[in-house]
């Protein structure tokens, strides 16, 4: 039986997630099992001195949905960091910080506590590497059929998440994301806001993702030389991404077509990534 790893605690609200927190939480699970205590709005609120941007129950669905994390808490108070770790971690064996965050008081409390105080420096969190760790909870895919979407994914958001989430229900997720130069051809000057390889990296980090990738062409059909690699047995789009040359090229290569329906996850509001250009 494989060994059970030991839990690594984080804290904090990781509000409007970003590529840092990913890789933080990347860096956190090569120590171990990643238990986050995710702090609620009243208490996000009370450490910021100003309220999250985003819910805490929005903000739970995206840092479950991660990769690298293994559990999330929702922590409704703020007091300092270490009795919240001391009182809401049984069992954990290290608390991972952030460089500008560790503290004398927070490293004599790991000590006095038995707790291993781990603190991330900047420097490991620099580039986009690939997938590494535990993927926990991975999904066992029926007959391994495999589906591709395709798309910007420019600033990765819950609506983002529920696609990837449905798509996977059908099969094993490819995501190619649009390479920087072929975004700003289709969208425009100013487009992308992050770059191809920071887009990539935040769509791989999603635990229903298989493979993300940089798409190799051109155009509406960017994916197509990608397609033609990974050989997927469904195209899924939302009715937003619902265009007549994929359906006509679909159709030509024996691929099934599917549109979903843009909703967002029950109880969450809907997202757009064109939203979030002034956020």
């Amino acid at each position: 039986m494989p060994t059970e790893r030991p839990k690594v605690v984080v804290l904090g609200s990781f509000d409007d997630l970003r590529s840092p927190d990913v890789r933080f939480l990347q860096e956190a699970a090569r120590r171990g099992a990643v238990e986050v205590l995710l702090l609620s709005d009243r208490a996000a609120d009370f450490s910021a001195d100003r309220p999250p941007a985003f819910p805490v129950e929005e903000r739970q669905y995206l840092v479950e949905a991660i990769r690298y994390v293994s559990d999330v808490r929702v922590i409704d108070e703020f007091k300092d960091p270490a009795s919240i770790v001391a009182r809401c971690a049984p069992g954990a064996k290290a608390w991972a910080v952030r460089e500008a965050e560790a503290s004398p008081t927070a490293r004599s409390f790991c000590e006095s506590a038995g707790l291993e105080y781990v603190v991330i420096r900047d420097e490991e969190l620099e580039g986009f590497p690939a997938m590494t760790g535990p993927v926990p909870q991975e999904r066992p895919f029926e007959g391994q059929k495999k589906a591709i979407v395709t798309g910007c994914y420019d600033w990765l958001h819950s609506g983002h998440i529920r696609f990837f989430e449905e798509v996977s229900e059908l099969a094993e997720l490819y995501v190619t994301v649009g390479s920087d130069r072929n975004i700003e051809h289709l969208k425009g000057e100013g487009h992308p806001l992050f770059p191809e390889e920071e887009r990539r990296y935040m769509v791989g980090s999603i635990r229903y993702v298989k493979q993300a990738l940089v798409a190799s062409g051109w155009g509406w059909l960017d994916a197509e030389p990608d397609i033609e690699v990974i050989r997927p047995d469904i195209y899924a789009v939302n009715e937003d991404g619902d265009r007549p040359e994929k359906r006509e090229f679909c159709e030509s290569h024996g691929i099934e077509y599917r549109v979903l329906r843009r909703l967002p996850r029950p109880g969450l509001p809907a997202r757009q990534s064109t939203d979030f250009r002034g956020f």
